[in-house]
């Protein structure tokens, strides 16, 4: 019956926990930052349906009402009518096919920075995950330690009140415990910055962390989505430069409008009325082309040129500092590797140091002075441990981010 109440009170906690993947799957979706990268691809989408439909005529119409005050004898005094014209480019000198290449570009840009937004918030995410686990890890350690100082100080009061113990005893003991309940409560106010933190980029509040842990697998290096942004980006803006040129080039255009007439107080001569348009059906082709334009059009290919350089030097930057950064995050996984292993050992040898020290602390062959010192090496050494633990995984969740690599498919 006890384990019945005693599951039935920690399943509400364990339906409130959260895993890493969870927290990553959510945040693809309700990070504010990654939906507003969202719908940018969104309008570059419009942007680019809009050039595509560049390509059909044109159809407009209008209506007119005109009255003069003073009607000459061949012109109404009231003139009234409507009209609709289709207009259609036979040929633009290439507006239309590099304004839909732009915008291709540009669409293709914005999606590869929609990506690389997700990437990053994701990895934010995953570096600030374990790093408040191991927050979480060094204050469990601070409090397995405040226990202990506690039953140690209430057992020297007891030894004090004996006369069996000096009040500097006392005292060293009070000021290791005081000391480490501060420590506790500064830990405290990290881990809730932390946590507010990671909220915010998952998009919800968080209650419990539940261990989360990477596949280690090698990855074949792939070039980041935000190099492939730049890259489009710098596409659009050549595909721009070759608007521009295409202003040079002639324009043919054709339209054909109908208009239709209504007259009022028409005009006659000799008490007969004079014959006026009723309708009329129009067509006009136009052929046009810039000769000069004082070099402005030249000068906005040129800055459209030195933009296109200072991208290409961006990319050629971003590509080093990714390469960089996955050598070094595979130096981070070895590294890593080889502190676990360290710490590891580092807290064997302090618990077993401890659990010797306080059997001679309380039989009174060693003072509270060794004993503080084995208890604060195990509390590190514990803490430390955990640590590395965790800096193994965000070593790994870097090595997996500038493999251009989706991080939850890995957990």
């Amino acid at each position: 019956m006890l384990k019945k109440m005693l599951l039935l009170m920690f399943v509400p906690v364990l339906l409130m926990s959260d895993d890493l993947k969870s927290l990553l799957q959510f945040a693809k979706k309700n990070n504010n930052l990654v939906n507003a990268a969202k719908i940018s691809v969104a309008s570059k989408e419009q942007e680019l349906k809009s050039a595509q439909s560049n390509y059909y005529p044109t159809i407009d119409a209008n209506a007119f009402y005109k009255r003069d005050d003073k009607a000459s004898p061949f012109q109404p005094g009231t003139t009234y009518g409507a009209s609709a014209k289709i207009g259609f480019d036979i040929y633009d000198g290439g507006k239309k096919s590099y304004t839909q290449k732009q915008k291709e570009n540009e669409h293709s840009s914005a999606s590869y920075t929609y990506k690389d937004t997700k990437k990053s918030i994701l990895l934010a995410i995953a570096q600030d995950y374990y790093n408040l686990k191991s927050l979480q890890a060094l204050l469990s350690a601070r409090e397995e330690a405040s226990n202990a100082l506690k039953a140690q100080l209430e057992r020297m009061k007891q030894f004090f009140e004996a006369e069996l113990a000096t009040s500097d005893d006392v005292d060293r003991l009070q000021s290791a415990y005081d000391g480490n309940t501060y420590a506790i409560e500064s830990i405290k106010f990290q881990i809730t910055t932390l946590k507010k933190g990671l909220e915010l980029k998952v998009g919800k509040k968080i209650n419990n962390l539940e261990n989360s842990i990477f596949n280690k697998t090698l990855q074949k290096q792939e070039e980041l989505d935000s190099i492939q942004a730049l890259k489009y980006n710098k596409n659009a803006l050549n595909n721009l430069s070759q608007t521009i040129d295409s202003y040079y080039y002639p324009t043919v255009r054709v339209e054909d409008i109908y208009s239709m007439y209504g007259y009022q107080d028409k005009p006659v001569i000799a008490s007969q009325p004079i014959a006026l348009l009723d309708n009329q059906n129009e067509i006009m082709a136009t052929v046009g082309l810039r000769l000069f334009d004082f070099g402005a059009l030249k000068e906005q290919k040129e800055a459209l040129k030195l933009k296109a350089d200072a991208l290409n030097e961006q990319i050629i930057y971003k590509s080093k500092e990714q390469q960089m950064q996955f050598e070094l995050s595979i130096q981070r996984i070895y590294t890593a590797k080889l502190n676990i292993k360290s710490s590891k050992s580092a807290l064997k040898a302090a618990q077993s140091a401890l659990k010797t020290i306080t059997k001679k602390y309380s039989a009174g062959i060693v003072d509270n002075v060794v004993y503080l010192d084995a208890l604060t090496s195990q509390t590190k050494a514990k803490a430390t441990y955990e640590k590395a633990l965790n800096d193994l995984e965000i070593a790994y969740a870097i090595y997996y981010y500038y493999s251009n690599k989706k991080l939850e498919e890995f957990l």
